[in-house]
């Protein structure tokens, strides 16, 4: 475990904070700057609303619990203050995309954009004690989460992705962030704590829907009327291992915040569940997406290698081999260390490649940061595991 952790930092601190830093920093309009190739030269300057709250929080999480370095900071909040300044529609909506100086590109009809800028502010917050990234973050949260309880008070009026009348479904991932998002605000918004908990005990009953005994998986949408798997279709029946990893750590976190065995035993079971049917026995690695009957995926990446159920992995595995001294998590994480490390982890020019073919070699030419890979997931990774082993 000493080992490991020494592993982490210096993939952390060494690799991965030097990479964004020295190439992702935008000196002349703020933000992060996110379409990166393998060696950092950047491909792209159109800008991901998504990236700057997650790299607004990255670095304030490593400020709060790794090291105490003024540019974390500095870099934290430039990419706040651009999102703040660029990224806000005139409904209050976010944009999904800006132009490197910030004029809107795209928008969307989920709020993602929102919940990685609530969830900077409120990190951002925690560092620093000043008060209106606080009031930020609480302002969207309550707008968030009133847009998840009834889609019709979002002012962004767009027709649904799908016809509602014909096949109405609600998506695992809505519930899945907030339960997220919620827990950073109760920890930074100590006077609203029972606020947060009552939202939170409503968000894992809601998860708690889209897991299916009999298939011994977590869906990613259910019908939105009764809760029932659509098994006559294919998208329908599409399994994302990766997000149900993640989704097992959040759980896990929560029950342990609240000693809550029933909770411990259901994540246990989601993760279990979610690893025995991603991990690709024959060359390693976790796939992108499984039909839940064995049947064919309509996405042509589906069992392609992406950086971040890896990431999931090695934090859901490392939490449950502490809380539940199981051996079998231990195993799970030195499988999914020693695969990750070796296929992802680029000591020439630091960071992750973002994608691998099947057979575990990087997409070419590889990537290090686009729309949806940015300073996160690997870091959150490297972070996060610092800080359980270091207790």
């Amino acid at each position: 475990m000493k080992e490991l952790y020494q592993k982490f930092k210096s993939e952390l601190l060494e690799s991965c904070v030097p990479f964004w830093l020295n190439n992702a920093v935008d000196e002349e309009y703020g933000g992060v700057i996110n379409c990166l190739d393998r060696k950092g030269e950047v491909y792209s300057d159109d800008k991901s609303v998504w990236m700057q709250g997650r790299a607004g929080w990255m670095f304030s999480y490593i400020y709060n619990n790794i090291e105490k370095k003024q540019e974390y900071l500095t870099f934290a909040k430039s990419c706040i203050e651009f999102a703040a300044k660029h990224c806000i529609d005139s409904d209050g909506r976010m944009f999904f995309t800006v132009t490197r100086d910030g004029k809107p590109l795209r928008k969307r009809r989920y709020w993602f954009s929102e919940t990685f800028y609530i969830m900077a502010n409120a990190e951002y917050y925690m560092a620093t004690k000043e008060k209106s990234y606080l009031d930020t973050a609480k302002k969207y949260f309550r707008f968030v989460y009133g847009m998840y309880k009834d889609p019709s008070t979002d002012p962004f009026k767009i027709t649904p992705k799908g016809c509602a009348e014909t096949r109405n479904t609600k998506t695992l991932a809505n519930p899945m962030i907030l339960l997220n998002v919620a827990s950073i605000m109760r920890d930074a918004d100590d006077n609203d704590f029972d606020y947060y908990n009552d939202i939170i005990t409503d968000l894992v009953s809601d998860i708690k829907c889209f897991y299916k005994p009999e298939f011994k998986a977590v869906f990613e949408n259910i019908s939105a009327e009764d809760n029932s798997v659509i098994l006559n279709s294919a998208p329908c029946r599409v399994i994302n291992p990766g997000h149900d990893i993640e989704c097992s750590w959040f759980l896990l976190e929560e029950a342990i915040k609240r000693d809550d065995s029933e909770l411990v035993s259901f994540a246990k079971t989601v993760l279990d569940n979610a690893f025995e049917l991603g991990w690709d026995k024959e060359y390693g690695g976790i796939t992108y997406f499984k039909d839940v009957l064995g049947k064919p995926v309509e996405a042509y990446e589906h069992d392609m290698k992406l950086w971040w159920p890896h990431n999931e992995t090695i934090i859901a595995s490392l939490m449950f081999y502490k809380y539940t001294g199981d051996g079998k998590y231990k195993g799970i994480l030195d499988m999914v260390c020693d695969y990750a490390f070796e296929h992802f982890s680029d000591p020439e020019f630091g960071e992750w490649f973002g994608y691998l073919r099947r057979d575990g070699k990087p997409t070419e030419p590889p990537c290090k940061g686009h729309t949806y890979k940015g300073p996160f997931h690997v870091m959150r990774m490297l972070s996060k595991c610092m800080v359980i082993l270091s207790k």
